[in-house]
């Protein structure tokens, strides 16, 4: 009965797995529900002066680099993170403007940066996944055989059923993990888009 049963998640887990890579036929990979969007337009979160003279100064400003590594982190709550963007630029004086505009320049290539190796990651684990269904498929079917064959090699059956249990749990785990992570690219554009704003309201 427990091989029946497994031969049943298995054979589902790879059906599922296989339905589910053709949401957007530009990106094969892609296995979040939510739309793929490779780059954060800057046009979506910043409104404030240009950016152009800029550019990648912020990492020569020692103060300006290390607040945007705290700010661009996760585990910095967003509200502490609004704090500390309100006391740099009020501590700044006269160079607020030119300093706001170092400090988002940094954040939007940092967070850009970081969303574009969330992205990479969750299609990494998606071909690892495709990859793992294909081998729980073709396994569901040896045990098939397996089961079906005279003499039946009751040690043989067993190793495999026990050996795609573990790969099931294996290939469930991903999943759940694939789903949270899902979230943590529309995360970095909500923070990107609320941080900005912060930088912008304290610029005027």
């Amino acid at each position: 009965m427990k091989f029946g049963i497994v031969t049943m998640a298995a054979l589902a887990l790879a059906v599922a797995s296989t339905a589910a890579h053709a949401a957007d036929p530009r990106y094969p990979d892609w296995p979040c529900a939510q739309a793929k969007v490779p780059d954060i337009s800057l046009a979506a979160v910043w409104a404030g002066p240009p950016l152009d003279d800029v550019q990648n100064k912020w990492k020569d400003d020692a103060k300006v680099s290390a607040l945007v590594s705290k700010l661009a982190a996760r585990k910095t709550p967003l509200d502490e993170a609004e704090k500390s963007v309100k006391e740099f630029l009020a501590a700044s004086a006269s160079d607020k403007t030119a300093n706001a505009k170092l400090l988002f320049a940094g954040l939007f290539d940092t967070l850009n940066a970081q969303r574009s190796s969330v992205m990479s990651g969750l299609e990494r684990v998606s071909r690892k996944q495709r990859d793992a269904a294909d081998k729980i498929r073709d396994e569901t079917l040896r045990l098939q055989a397996l089961q079906g064959a005279t003499p039946r090699d009751e040690t043989k059956v067993e190793e495999l059923s026990n050996q795609l249990i573990w790969e099931t749990r294996i290939f469930e785990d991903r999943r759940k993990v694939v789903r949270f992570v899902c979230e943590v690219p529309t995360t970095i554009d909500q923070r990107l888009f609320a941080l900005g704003r912060v930088i912008q309201q304290e610029m005027e």
